[in-house]
Parts: structure tokens; C-alpha cells; sequence
């Protein structure tokens, strides 16, 4: 029992105990029961909490979100995402409206088609390191196609991650920069040319010879002076700088006023100033300086800075003073200098051009030389001069001109061309002796020389003339008997009548010719018609014992000379080989073309390179002996005996031959003969014909008025212009001539005047009908074959003059000359 209740007893013990457990699990689980529910009530209100901070981040997730994208929206720049594919999946506005596209259709378009393809690979390859890292890329600078063409913009690009920290997308910002791009390209050209500019300046400034100095507007204080002022003053520039005062101490105190004056002007409102003043240099030295300044203004029109340069003119001022002393020497000279550049403006001219052609200085610099010195009838004197000048550099020759009063002179001009520093050629100086009394003196001498060749002459033209008489007057006397009647010998005396009689109005024309002579105008000369004329004298008056041969090809070329002179020339030289043929024989004269090179006049002085014609004139006589072979040119030197020569022959053929710039060679051999070679300068020129060529050709009725003092003329010339179909009036003197004039002269279509008759000659009888009518058509006559007479002609406007005695054939011919050309 007692076991029974130990067993109880351990059993309500236990029990106790499970009581006393349950009890203790019991508080045990109203304690979790309450921790559990104030941790569920917790919960609750960090789930109430939570709740509402989630909703509020989504409100501020949905503000954040339409202010985003308001922001983007907003924005002018263009943004863009686009997957790792490069396809868009969101496009602003600013990016819609620059591609052209519709937002909704904008979005999975891909962004690369809208690259240049010169951009791509590296587009791509920035989206893949853009990729693998962590750092966005600013600045790319690509060409993409908009609506507006191709347009530069300016990328910046970053990597979107997802929650994982992966890349899912990138952002794209753009920034259009074409115009920045272009603005900047042109700022940059600017400021490459202003650097290329400076650099020019720079260089140009240290590299000159004249100092360029840039000095401040408010101070004048040198802001830059070039290196050549240090070579110029001889002093630092430096010293400049910081003395900027310093300059006008360097200047030579008789100058100081002028030099610091011309820059108060500068600085009181002048744009620019130049002066010249000296300046010392620390060597003693003086130097002239020719400063010129300028102001230089700003946008506002107020003076930024000053600049100029300042040049040595040291050595200019040295040559004027140089030109001024020639100047003064010139002056002295009595020759006319004179200076012209080539547009016949004249530089220069001296006091002897003043007094030789009457003109001042100041009346003629600048004025064209032509219409000072050259009437437009001798200008064409001028082509030769002015070629030669300019080919060789000089010329000399004679020229003739027109004095302020109207007086015609003679001048023997030097042309020499003058050169600039360059070798260019610049001007002509021209230095003229007036030569016109000298020439008439000349003129006078050659005259008196001919004289002398024609009293050597006398007598064998007395002996031709009266050989050409003695037919004339029997054929006379013959006509009138009784074999008048006997028609085929009187055809045949007549015949012999007309030839002597050309036979003596050939020579009479010929001797009155050399007698005479012209008064020198140059002509184109066929030498061939000189030659047969010069022989035909010399046949009718040398001696029979000499015989006469010439050689004359038919391609000679012609020359441009004094046709007297060169008569005379050749009249001299036949008289000389006459008196070397006391016994008669041979004398030849040939012509040949002959060209002139360099090496003929190195061993001859007075030639010059060129085209000549060569003169010959030969004889067999007796020669001339070595001893004085050098001597025959020397004036008065003869071996003549008294009374038959004066010793001027020679001396007068080589001042001829030399004024027509040519030259002669002289070979003797003594008991064999001489010769003379004469060379003179060819020309171009166009055949020529004769009268004598031409048909005898009839009018077509024009009304003639033929006037002469000679009834036997009148008579002859009516009855051959009547019998040409000619109309004919005649007058004895020119006061008839005039008078009939007048009364037919709506029927006259030509006047054949004699220019020697009483009462009124025929010169002032033209004057007069020139008065009437100025283009009437003349013919003017005249017995004297002079140039004096063609001068005359010439003076009224005469269309022809025709020498007496004058055949039929020259008549007619010179009437259809005038008539139909």
C-alpha cells in the first residue's frame, strides 16, 4: 500500500511537476502569444508604414517621371535610347522632328541608318567599349542625315544597367554644332590668315630696308619698330622703347622743327604726314630719312594706333644733288638735250633746247614731243630712229624739226636708250646740234662742186649738143623745099627731128639737174635708173676713145638717199677715171647685193652688220701710186695741175657716202687702173615703171584749160589733147587763166598750168583757183627740173607736176593718172 502510495505519491508528483510544466508552458505561451501578437501589431505598422512610403516613391516615381520627361521634352538637343542592336526605343521630340519621323513610328527604327557611313565603324565600335565600361563618351563629333540634309552634331553616349549591373541600353544626347563647326572653320581660316598675315608682316618688316614703326594713339609711344632702324640710326631700339622721347635727339637740330611738326599734325587730326629730314648717327655720320605716318582708326572712327615707315634716302638725295650739278653743266650746253619716255611725254629739257627750238621748259614737260618738234608731215622720220634705239641702243642721224615760230631746221640728233635699275628699257635721251646753216653751206659747196665737174664737161656738151643741132636744123631747111612734097622722106626727117630734139631736152634736163641738184629729201632710189642716167651724160661728154660697160643683175635692191648727191657722187668718180684715161679705154660700173655679217666689220670699221648694195667704178688708166693713195680724200689734196682741179672731188664723195651711213673701198694698182667701191645701206622697195611703158591713152571728153606763156606751146598741147578726145580752153598768163576760170569753171575738169609766166606766175595762179575751188584737178609745168619747183607744187596741193620739154605720151598718161588713177 505503502508502495501503493509511494507510487501515488511519485505520481502526483509528476504530476505536480507536468502541472507545474503546463503551467510554466502555459506562461510560456501567453508570453510568446503576446510577443507574438505586439510583433504582428508591429508588423502591421510597418506594413501600414511601408505601404504608404511605397505609394508615396510612386507618386514621386510618377513626378520624377513626367518631370524627366517634361525635361527631355523640353530639351532642343536631341536624345535617344537604343538597345545593344542599335534600335531606338525612345526619341524626343527634338529627335523626331530632326530625323522627320512620328515618335510612335520613330521608336524601333535603327539609329545607324541615319549615320554617315564614313562614321560607322566607329560608331560601332564606341557602343561596344561603351559596353565594357563604366565611363560615358563625350564630345564625338559625327555627320548624321536629317531632314535638313547632312549636319554635324555632337555626341555624348552612357550605358543604362539593369538591377544586375548589366548594359541594356544607352542614352544618346546630340547637340547640332554644324554652324559652331562652321563658324568655327572660319574663325579658324581668320585666325590662320591673320597668323599668315602677321607672319608676312613680320618678315616683310625685318627683312626691309626702311624702318616700320607702330607707335600708341593716346602717348605715341613705339609699340613696334622694325630691325632696319638700328641698322639705319646706328642706335639699339631698345633705347627707343624706353626713351621714347629719344627720337627727336637723333635728329639733325636744322631739321628738329620740320621732323616734330610733321608729327603734331598726325597726332591733331592729319590721316597722313611726309617729311624729310637728316638724322646723326653715333658715328658722326649724317643720313636723310623720309619718314611718311598714317593714322589708323577703329570701328567708332577713333584713332586705334599710328604707323609708318622711315626710309634712307641718303643715297637719292646725293643723286639729286648730282642730277642738279649735270643739270646746271647741261644747261651751259649749247646742243638741245632733251629726255622722253616712250610715250613721247617729255621728261627733260635743257636751256639749249629752249633757246634752239624756242620752247620753256615749263611750257613743253609732260607735253607729247610730237606736237612740239613734229608737224604730222615729217613724222614718219621718226620709224627708223626709234626701231634702231631700241634694237642697239643708240642712233644717229639728221633730223628736221619745227621751232615754236614755225622755222624748219636741220638737226644732227644722238638718240641714246636709257634703262631703269632693272635693265628695262625707259626713256630716249636725245641730244641735237642745229646743223641748217651748215647743210645750206653744204648745199652751197656741193652746188659749186657740181659747177666744177660740169666746166670740166663743158665742152663735150657743146660738142653733143651741136651734134644733136645739126640734124635738126638741115631735116629743117629740108622740109621746107621741094622734098617737102615727097611724104616718105619727110616721114623720115621728122623722125630724125623728134629724136635729136628728145636727144636735147634729155640732156639739157640732165645738166639743169646736176646743176641745180634738190634739196635733199631722202627718196627710195632704183640704182640702176641712177647708173643709166650718170652714163648717159658721161657717153655724150667724155671722149669717144673711152668705152663704157656695166654690170647690173636684175634683182639688185634699191637705197634711200639724196638722188643729187649720189649723181654727184658718181659724176666725180667717172671725171676722175676719165682724166686717169688720157688715151682712152675702159670704164666699168657694176652693182651686187652683198650682206654684212660680224666678222667683215671687225676687220672694217665704218661697216655695220646688215644688207648693202655694192657700187663699182673701175677703170684701166693709169692708177694711183701707193704714196698717196691715203691721201686722195683729204680736201684740196690734187695731183692735178693748176686751174683743173680744186682737190674737193673725193673729199665731197666721201662726205656723201658717209652722211647715206655708208663707206667706201679704194684698190689701185699703178699702169693697171682703180677702183671704187661704194657701199651703201639697202632698202625695200616696189618696182617701177616708166612713162615711156605705157599706151597713149585717149579722154573721155573732160574739159581742159591749158595756160602757158608760150603760143607754141598752147598750140602743140591743144592740138594733141584735141585729137585725144579732149575739150580744150587756153590762157596765156594766170590773171587770164582766173578769168576764165570763172566763167566755165562748172565745165573745167582739169588745169595744165606753166608755173614761169609774166604778170602772174603759175604758183600764185594756183593759189588763187585753190580758192575757187578746192579740188580742182591741176597739172603744173615747168622748164626747170628742180626740187624747188616740185616744193613749190608740192606747198599748193598739186596732184602732178609735169617737166618740160614733154612729149605726147607723158601728156596723156599724166591726164589719165589724174583722171582714173
Amino acid at each position: 500500500m505503502m508502495q501503493v502510495n509511494q507510487e501515488l505519491q511519485q505520481a502526483l508528483e509528476e504530476l505536480q511537476v507536468v502541472k507545474e510544466k503546463l503551467h510554466q508552458a502555459y506562461e510560456e505561451l501567453e508570453q510568446r502569444v503576446t510577443e507574438r501578437t505586439a510583433e504582428l501589431v508591429m508588423s502591421n505598422v510597418l506594413l501600414q508604414q511601408e505601404i504608404i512610403e511605397r505609394e508615396s516613391a510612386e507618386a514621386a516615381l510618377r513626378q520624377s517621371e513626367n518631370l524627366y520627361r517634361q525635361l527631355v521634352e523640353s530639351q532642343i538637343d536631341v536624345i535617344i535610347r537604343i538597345d545593344l542592336q542599335g534600335q531606338i526605343t525612345f526619341a524626343n521630340v527634338a529627335a523626331c522632328q530632326t530625323f522627320g519621323w512620328k515618335q510612335d513610328e520613330f521608336c524601333g527604327q535603327s539609329f545607324f541608318q541615319f549615320l554617315h557611313p564614313d562614321d560607322l565603324p566607329q560608331v560601332m565600335e564606341s557602343i561596344t567599349a561603351l559596353g565594357s565600361s563604366s565611363y560615358p563618351l563625350t564630345n564625338c563629333e559625327r555627320c548624321v542625315f536629317t531632314v535638313n540634309g547632312i549636319r554635324y552634331f555632337q555626341w555624348n553616349a552612357i550605358a543604362i544597367h539593369n538591377d544586375k549591373g548589366e548594359v541594356v541600353e544607352i542614352q544618346l544626347v546630340g547637340r547640332d554644332i554644324t554652324e559652331q563647326r562652321a563658324a568655327l572653320h572660319d574663325r579658324q581660316l581668320a585666325e590662320a590668315a591673320l597668323h599668315q598675315s602677321e607672319e608676312k608682316f613680320r618678315t616683310f618688316s625685318e627683312n626691309t630696308h626702311a624702318t616700320i614703326w607702330i607707335a600708341s594713339a593716346d602717348s605715341f609711344y613705339p609699340l613696334y619698330i622694325s630691325p632696319a632702324y638700328e641698322k639705319i640710326w646706328g642706335r639699339s631700339s631698345q633705347g627707343l622703347f624706353e626713351q621714347p622721347t629719344f627720337w627727336v635727339d637723333t635728329v639733325h637740330p636744322d631739321d628738329r622743327d620740320r621732323a616734330t611738326q610733321s608729327i603734331e599734325q598726325l597726332l591733331s587730326g592729319s590721316q597722313s604726314i611726309s617729311a624729310e629730314y637728316r638724322i646723326l648717327r653715333p658715328d658722326g655720320s649724317i643720313r636723310w630719312i623720309w619718314n611718311r605716318g598714317f593714322a589708323v582708326y577703329n570701328d567708332q572712327g577713333q584713332v586705334n594706333y599710328y604707323g609708318g615707315i622711315a626710309e634712307d634716302i641718303t643715297e637719292r638725295k646725293l643723286a639729286e644733288q648730282k642730277i642738279s650739278e649735270q643739270a646746271a653743266l647741261l644747261d651751259i650746253a649749247t646742243d638741245a638735250i632733251l629726255v622722253r619716255d616712250f610715250q613721247s611725254q617729255i621728261l627733260f629739257w635743257n636751256k639749249g633746247a629752249e633757246r634752239m627750238y624756242g620752247w620753256l621748259s615749263t611750257e613743253v614737260i609732260g607735253k607729247d614731243l610730237h606736237d612740239i618738234l613734229y608737224p604730222a608731215g615729217i613724222q614718219q622720220q621718226l620709224k627708223e630712229p626709234l626701231k634702231s634705239v631700241i634694237e642697239s641702243g643708240s642712233w644717229q642721224g639728221e633730223l628736221h624739226k619745227v621751232t615754236k615760230s614755225g622755222q624748219k631746221i636741220i638737226v644732227e640728233s644722238r638718240w641714246t636708250l636709257m634703262r631703269d635699275s632693272a635693265g628695262d628699257p625707259k626713256s630716249i635721251l636725245t641730244v641735237d646740234t642745229d646743223i641748217t646753216q651748215k647743210k645750206q653751206l653744204e648745199e652751197q659747196f656741193f652746188r659749186t662742186q657740181r659747177l666744177e665737174s660740169l666746166g670740166t664737161l663743158a665742152g663735150g656738151i657743146a660738142h653733143d649738143l651741136n651734134n644733136i643741132l645739126t640734124p635738126i636744123l638741115a631735116a629743117a631747111q629740108l622740109l621746107q623745099g621741094k622734098l617737102f612734097q615727097d611724104e616718105e622722106r619727110s616721114g623720115q626727117l621728122l623722125a630724125l627731128v623728134e629724136s635729136n630734139a628728145k636727144r636735147g631736152a634729155a640732156l639739157v634736163k640732165q645738166v639743169l639737174s646736176f646743176a641745180r641738184g634738190y634739196k635733199g629729201e631722202r627718196t627710195i632710189i632704183q640704182v640702176q635708173y641712177l647708173i643709166s642716167e650718170i652714163i648717159q651724160i658721161a657717153k655724150q661728154t667724155f671722149p669717144k676713145s673711152i668705152e663704157f660697160s656695166t654690170i647690173i643683175p636684175e634683182d639688185i635692191c634699191a637705197i634711200a638717199g639724196d638722188t643729187t648727191q649720189l649723181h654727184q657722187v658718181l659724176m666725180n668718180l667717172l671725171v676722175n677715171a676719165r682724166d686717169a684715161l688720157p688715151d682712152g679705154g675702159n670704164i666699168n660700173i657694176s652693182v651686187q647685193n652683198k650682206f654684212i655679217d660680224e666678222a667683215y666689220t671687225r676687220m672694217n670699221l665704218d661697216a655695220k652688220v646688215g644688207h648693202y648694195i655694192v657700187i663699182t667704178v673701175a677703170d684701166n688708166g693709169i692708177g694711183i701710186p701707193p704714196e698717196i693713195l691715203d691721201r686722195i680724200f683729204e680736201p684740196f689734196f690734187t695731183t692735178k695741175e693748176v686751174n683743173t682741179g680744186t682737190g674737193l672731188g673725193l673729199s665731197t664723195v666721201l662726205g656723201i657716202i658717209r652722211s647715206h651711213d655708208g663707206f667706201i673701198k679704194v684698190s689701185s694698182n699703178v699702169g693697171k687702173g682703180s677702183k671704187f667701191d661704194l657701199f651703201l645701206p639697202a632698202v625695200e622697195a616696189t618696182p617701177v615703171f616708166k612713162i615711156e611703158d605705157l599706151d597713149l591713152l585717149p579722154g573721155k571728153g573732160e574739159f581742159i584749160l591749158v595756160v602757158d606763156d608760150e603760143a607754141q606751146i598752147r598750140e602743140i598741147a591743144t592740138i594733141i589733147l584735141e585729137n585725144h578726145n579732149y575739150k580744150i580752153l587756153t590762157a596765156s598768163n594766170g590773171i587770164e587763166a582766173i578769168a576764165l576760170y570763172a566763167q566755165h569753171k562748172h565745165q573745167i575738169n582739169a588745169v595744165l598750168m606753166d608755173l614761169m609766166m609774166p604778170e602772174m606766175d603759175g604758183i600764185t595762179a594756183i593759189r588763187t583757183l585753190r580758192k575757187m575751188n578746192n579740188q580742182l584737178q591741176i597739172i603744173a609745168c615747168s622748164g626747170l627740173n628742180s626740187m624747188e619747183v616740185f616744193a613749190q607744187a608740192a606747198d599748193v596741193n598739186v596732184q602732178v607736176v609735169l617737166s618740160k620739154p614733154y612729149t605726147a605720151r607723158e601728156l596723156l598718161n599724166s591726164l589719165h593718172h589724174l583722171f582714173r588713177g
